[in-house]
């Protein structure tokens, strides 16, 4: 089984957003950060599960567990649902990626367990908003 802990940072005005993703278990140990632009904290959160579910994907492990901070992105996820329209896109595609796995569970977790991810989104947002 992997872990992949999920996090956004958002931003200023206009809103500017970065994403970071730790992934750890079956033998890896991968950090992601990137910049994504300008969105809401919500759209980030959404768009760090799908970024983390990607690079999942990739390690071909049949067994993920999903670490997110978000409660909305936690509560979508297990309900397969989401009212906001904004979100149903992004919703959508982090659930269709998630049926390539045997088994993809997600679980919340409070900050104080989420600090690799958390970190790696704030370095990717401060870096950036320096430029």
């Amino acid at each position: 089984m992997i872990e992949v802990f999920v996090d956004a940072a958002t931003a200023g005005s206009p809103k500017v957003s970065a994403v970071g993703v730790f992934i750890r278990g079956e033998g890896h140990s991968i950090k992601h950060k990137e910049f994504v632009g300008e969105m809401d904290n919500h759209v980030a959160e959404f768009t760090a599960l799908i970024k983390g579910l990607e690079i999942a994907a990739e390690l071909t492990s049949e067994m993920v567990s999903i670490k997110s901070d978000s409660k909305v992105v936690v509560d979508a996820f297990e309900k397969e649902f989401i009212k906001n329209p904004l979100y149903k896109p992004l919703l959508e595609e982090a659930l269709k990626i998630s049926k390539t796995f045997t088994y993809c569970f997600i679980k919340w977790i409070p900050d104080s367990q989420n600090r690799a991810a958390h970190e790696l989104a704030g370095t990717a947002l401060r870096a950036n908003r320096k430029e």
